[in-house]
């Protein structure tokens, strides 16, 4: 028993550890777990930095990104290139050859990797290995924007550290279609101060980008790498080797054919003389005003604004903006000294569709559309004819005596004798309807003493007129200067049925990244009664009858619109409206100089050739009737209710109770409001007005 228990012992004694030795497996274990431990802790750092890298905003860059300002439909208006030439073109403008040429000679793993090429670079550390030299580099098209963006050319570890961080932050904070449209746009560098595809397309090539072929697209492609030694300007041979070497990269790839690869080398190219300008930017005036808004208004940092790559999406419609361009062009010679000003907007939206601040904005920059230093004239009398309409102190059918008149304000203390245009009275009792279509001053003025010249500035102001009125009878006659966007606006509540839309430019603007900085929201508000509106704006369709203020371009315009005109000794209007569109437009001299008899006469067709070709595609609309509007035949001679004793009767708009109650002749039958029975107008009747609207 003693021996079996020593042999045990004996046996212990020799599987026992020796000191300082452990077991293979426990250090395998070990080892193991350490490695699984380390590989956690990194994959940990790698979350954290990711997480780090994604929250943190990109710096401002060293390599300005040019804003971008797009028309309603999506259309790019203008890049705003803080000195450089440059001009931005989406994506989707760019043809597919020149950005496969740029990814086969630049990064063909460029839709792959995450901003760093893992295998580009371990190639090129063996390869560079070999040739004991930097004989290859492997930086993406991300790190290329990185560094053209936030970085120096220093060739320095430092610099390589922080292009990679950023590069990898590029991929997570955009797109890759992202990255390359700011690559092919804004960081890259063609030589002759052309940044970007679009500019060098145009310096090489005097063509949008849109239009290159294939071997045009090649040679742009390689211009990159050194535009010292690769544009065709300064070394045409190193051009076009290195134009061949990325056909051939092409091919290999999968891009092109060897067949279109051969064709393209051996195209012709036919460049563009060195320094020739790009084209005039469009929509000049609305952009400058647009840049007013966004930094003014909307706080948006200059800096950031210029140099930060902001999208500015805004209202305007390019095809209406060309339209009315072509409208001031037509009615003003570029010899002549006379100006002019339009501004369109949709009444429904408060949208600004179109802006003309000049006639020549090379010449001069300063825009007469947003300028609040011109008199309105006659213009201003809608807002005069409202208040009373409200009021209720004056109808469609109210007489005023129209004749040299002095009229006293101030109680008493002071006196006011207005004059109509070229000195010419009816001396005779006229009604509103004829006050409106031949702009009698006498007759506004009676109506401002009337309901009283504060309560029209009330009436402005709602109506969105900001700038200085003062409560004297010469308001009536728009002696007080005003801006056409003003003009444009307040018409739009007209044409809205009372309600003002505040006017907007800008819809939305995001930042380079894609996040929202701003998003409009214009804010709506009932400040007319639409039954008033509807009176006012049929009372204004008489200005473009026979004998009226605009008659000489009625016959231009197939579709019912409303308006009126203005006059003073230096300033020539014509705001107007139709459901989808208020108008208005200004001309003159810039240093109040008198205008001429004709000159006075040329702010209407610029209106109807705007009008009518601007909405050439949209069906013509009647003003809709609001429920609180009756119509009546009146005799035009006594303001009384028509019976077919009574010559001449018109059909008249009233809001419901303050239409006439007494009858023109106690003898004869009354007239009824839906015409049936109804004497003959004389002048042109409502049958042809509506084939006027429809035909052509």
């Amino acid at each position: 028993m003693e021996e079996s228990v020593s042999r045990k012992q004996s046996r212990a004694a020799r599987v026992e550890p020796k000191p300082g030795r452990r077991p293979r497996k426990g250090r395998f274990r070990k080892a193991v777990t350490f490695l699984f431990s380390c590989a956690l802790i990194g994959l940990a750092c790698l979350v954290v930095l990711a997480l780090y890298l994604r929250s943190q905003a990109l710096p401002v860059g060293t390599f300005a990104l040019s804003s971008q300002m797009y028309d309603m439909h999506g259309n790019l208006i203008s890049s705003f290139q803080s000195g450089k030439n440059r001009e931005f073109v989406p994506l989707s403008g760019i043809p597919k050859h020149l950005i496969d040429a740029t990814l086969a000679i630049e990064d063909k793993r460029f839709y792959d990797h995450i901003g760093l090429d893992v295998r580009g670079i371990a190639r090129a550390v063996v390869v560079n290995f070999q040739h004991m030299d930097r004989v290859q580099g492997a930086s993406t098209l991300t790190q290329q924007l990185a560094r053209n963006l936030y970085l120096t050319q220093d060739r320095t570890w430092s610099r390589k550290i922080k292009e990679a961080m950023y590069a990898v932050q590029l991929e997570m904070q955009l797109s890759k279609d992202q990255i390359m449209e700011m690559y092919l746009n804004d960081a890259t560098y063609y030589g002759n101060s052309a940044y970007g595809v679009q500019a060098a397309a145009k310096l090489f090539f005097g063509k949008n980008v849109g239009e290159l072929t294939l071997a045009e697209s090649a040679m742009i492609a390689g211009v990159p790498k050194g535009p010292r030694y690769y544009s065709p300007f300064f070394d045409r041979d190193n051009a076009k080797e290195r134009q061949e070497l990325i056909l051939t990269e092409m091919a290999s790839q999968g891009f092109i054919t060897s067949k279109e690869a051969e064709e393209a080398k051996r195209e012709e190219l036919v460049y563009q003389p060195a320094g020739k300008k790009a084209a005039v930017v469009q929509a000049p005036y609305f952009r400058d005003y647009v840049r007013r808004v966004a930094i003014d208004r909307l706080g948006i940092d200059e800096r950031e604004f210029d140099e930060g790559g902001i999208r500015i999406y805004t209202t305007l419609d390019l095809d209406m903006q060309k339209t009315a361009e072509e409208a001031v062009t037509r009615a003003l010679p570029d010899e002549d000294e006379l100006q002019a000003a339009l501004v369109a907007v949709d009444p429904r939206t408060g949208y600004v569709r179109a802006m003309v601040g000049g006639k020549l904005y090379g010449d001069n920059q300063f825009n007469r559309a947003v300028s609040t230093s011109r008199q309105p004239g006659s213009a201003f009398k809608p807002f005069v004819y409202l208040t009373a309409l409200q009021q209720k102190t004056v109808t469609a059918v109210s007489q005023f005596k129209s004749e040299p008149t002095v009229f006293e304000y101030d109680n008493g203390r002071q006196t006011y004798t207005p004059n109509n245009f070229n000195n010419k009275y009816p001396n005779g009792l006229i009604d509103l309807r004829e006050a409106i279509a031949k702009s009698d001053n006498i007759y506004a003025v009676h109506t401002i003493q009337q309901v009283g010249a504060d309560k029209v500035i009330e009436t402005a102001r709602k109506l969105g007129i900001t700038s200085r009125l003062e409560p004297l009878p010469s308001l009536a006659l728009g002696t007080f200067p005003v801006s056409p966007l003003e003009m444009a606006s307040a018409f739009a509540v007209l044409a809205n049925q009372g309600v003002r839309v505040e006017p907007t430019v800008i819809t939305r603007i995001e930042s380079a990244t894609g996040k929202l900085l701003y998003e409009s929201k214009p804010k709506k508000e009932k400040v007319v009664e639409p039954e008033y509106a509807y009176v006012l704006t049929n009372l204004m369709k008489s200005v473009f009858d026979p004998g009226a203020t605009a008659s000489r371009v009625a016959e231009q315009i197939k579709r019912p619109v409303a308006g009126k005109t203005g006059t003073t000794n230096t300033d020539a209007w014509m705001v107007g409206f139709t459901p989808e569109l208020a108008t208005a437009v200004w001309v003159g001299y810039d240093r109040d100089r008198t205008i001429s008899a004709v000159e006075s006469y040329k702010a209407a067709p610029i209106f109807a050739d705007f009008t009518e070709h601007a909405l050439e595609a949209v069906p013509p609309k009647l003003f809709p009737m609001p429920d609180n509007v009756t119509s009546v035949y009146i005799d035009p001679a006594s303001g009384k209710l028509a019976t077919d004793k009574c010559p001449n009767p018109r059909i008249e708009v009233f809001v419901k109770g303050t239409e006439p109650t007494e009858y023109c002749s106690d003898q004869g039958t009354a007239v009824p409001s839906d015409g049936k029975d109804a004497p003959k107008k004389t002048g042109r009747s409502w049958w042809d007005d509506l084939k006027r609207w429809w035909n052509d």
